[in-house]
């Protein structure tokens, strides 16, 4: 009867530590880290370069009677510093023309020469640039071969394919006043597709 009772005194003292049931442990929270934003990579401009054109030019004149448009097309090279996500650049490029201006048969613009200088500023993968400069053409107006100095301003873009070739475009307005000192001032638009290598 002693045991049974020391039994009953035991099972006694141990049901409040065990009323509550077994304690039931909590995962602890898992904190995941928000995924890194995607950033198209950007090219790096620095350096040389050298490639090819093709476009259409549309020349005016102060009412001489010189007006034409046609294709033009030609070579170009130039280098560029890259500044992270500006740039900034200097440029020669070359275009021969045979654009008939209409008057007389035979008058007509040969070439046009540039000295660019550009600065522009990265997007993703393509380069957004203004551009202004000297320029020179040359024409064969009345028989004579002429030439004269004038100037240009545009706007232009190129996008890397890779890390060697852009392909782009380019908008130049230009100025030759009293081209060649024969009282015609001529002005030009120039619309081009360009390719560049670069080194």
């Amino acid at each position: 009867m002693r045991s049974i009772a020391a039994l009953l005194a035991t099972a006694a003292l141990a049901s409040p530590a065990l009323a509550g049931g077994p304690t039931v442990v909590q995962p602890e929270p898992v904190v995941t880290a928000a995924p890194a934003p995607v950033v198209a990579p950007s090219a790096d401009w620095g350096g040389f370069y050298a490639g090819a054109q093709l476009g259409y030019a549309d020349i005016g004149s102060n009412g001489a009677g010189l007006d034409g448009n046609d294709w033009l097309g030609g070579i170009h090279a130039g280098y560029r510093w890259d500044f992270g996500q500006y740039v900034a650049g200097a440029e020669l490029d070359y275009d021969t023309a045979s654009i008939d201006l209409g008057s007389v048969p035979g008058d007509e613009i040969d070439s046009i020469a540039r000295l660019k200088f550009m600065g522009g500023t990265e997007v993703g993968n393509s380069l957004i640039y203004a551009t202004a400069g000297a320029a020179r053409a040359t024409a064969t107006v009345g028989g004579n071969d002429l030439s004269d100095n004038g100037w240009f301003i545009g706007a232009g873009f190129d996008t890397a394919i890779n890390d060697r070739w852009t392909v782009g475009g380019e908008l130049l307005q230009h100025r030759f006043s009293d081209f060649d000192g024969q009282g015609v001032d001529f002005d030009a638009t120039t619309l081009k597709a360009k390719v560049s290598l670069r080194f």
